[in-house]
């Protein structure tokens, strides 16, 4: 039986997440013996029981730093996997990765899943990100759009694999009372409160909206450092009424089908699953055009609307738009649906099985 160790030291609570799971799934399902390189102990429910754990003891390192999970695992790999043959497959602190596969001899594969413009800024890191990433015997992006950055950015060839998205899953629907009765503009948005996700720049569009008299509502799903900052905007610009934070929630998705819209408002992204899951959910798509998802998903705007990253003005007067002519917009959601099949959910994994064959 063919040996595997996943390296992802922190598991977190996103799309990230959302494809280890089916991943890990379907390579235990092809007899794959797997590792999950972790110190998230209490991850290890989401799991099929057959995958092995090497993480920790104890159960504090859960709410550690990445850096500090990162070190711990780092210790965990060279003590588990010195000695043996065991590939590796990084989902996350890629560099780490790849130097402990060096040191112990094994073979690497790494998956990319957030765009380069996060950290790839100067001629130095550049150059380093470069010979470090060169090292790995695979490269794995999950956008077409993010292997032609890669290799306009790093002269880096990578092979791009779209998300796995398993429909039957995503179709469930729940209520949102914050929307019953009320026959204004209902809006969703789902992710981390946090700088990238950039949701401060959808309360703004709000506030303008509310000027211009139009009639909405807005259900932010998510938890993350800037629910404090984001509160306090709300509150001191009289939103209260209008906009519900209504936290963490497991299958967020299933909140979709009672929407009108849906909103991303990312600086950057890799291939944003809440994006498909809109798509599902037939809900229009208003997001901006951040590198490198968002305008892949929605084919160029032909299957949703892109405005400029950063500009509520912009956002604004696409929700206006909306309002005004919410039959084009719902033209483009049903269109959307006919080309699921890009995210192909046994066709992709099967993708992921076949690149990761190779260093075995």
């Amino acid at each position: 039986m063919k040996k595997l160790a996943i390296y992802i030291p922190s598991i977190e609570s996103g799309g990230v997440e959302k494809n280890l799971y089916s991943i890990s799934e379907y390579f235990l399902k092809k007899n794959i013996d797997l590792y999950i390189i972790t110190a998230n102990t209490n991850k290890k429910k989401f799991f099929n029981k057959k995958a092995k754990f090497i993480c920790p003891k104890n159960k504090n390192w859960n709410k550690s730093s990445r850096l500090v999970k990162n070190f711990i695992c780092s210790i965990l790999t060279i003590k588990n996997l010195k000695k043996t043959n065991i590939p590796i497959f990084s989902f996350q602190s890629n560099i780490s990765a790849i130097i402990l596969s060096k040191i112990l001899g094994l073979k690497i594969a790494i998956r990319l899943n957030t765009s380069l413009s996060k950290y790839m800024k100067g001629f130095l890191k550049k150059t380093f990100f470069k010979l470090v990433y060169n090292m790995s015997d695979k490269i794995i992006v999950n956008s077409n759009i993010f292997k032609k950055e890669l290799k306009r950015t790093l002269s880096l060839d990578s092979i791009a694999i779209l998300n796995p998205l398993n429909v039957k899953k995503i179709i469930n629907k729940k209520k949102i009372n914050f929307f019953l009765n009320f026959n204004g503009i209902k809006i969703i948005s789902i992710g981390r409160l946090t700088d990238q996700k950039s949701q401060i720049l959808i309360l703004k569009s709000l506030k303008y909206l509310k000027r211009k008299k139009i009639k909405f509502k807005f259900f932010l799903i998510g938890k993350g450092d800037k629910l404090n900052e984001l509160k306090k905007y709300v509150k001191n610009n009289e939103l209260v009424n209008h906009v519900k934070f209504a936290g963490y929630k497991k299958n967020a998705y299933e909140y979709l089908g009672y929407s009108d819209l849906f909103v991303l408002s990312s600086e950057f992204e890799g291939l944003p699953n809440v994006l498909i899951e809109a798509q599902v959910h037939n809900i229009p798509i208003i997001s901006s055009d951040c590198p490198t998802g968002p305008r892949e998903i929605l084919l160029n705007g032909k299957l949703g609307t892109l405005f400029k990253v950063g500009d509520y003005i912009a956002l604004s007067k696409a929700i206006i738009d909306f309002y005004k002519n919410s039959k084009t917009f719902k033209k483009k959601a049903n269109l959307a649906k006919k080309y699921l099949y890009r995210f192909d959910y046994n066709k992709n994994l099967y993708k992921y099985y076949n690149t990761i064959k190779t260093i075995f």
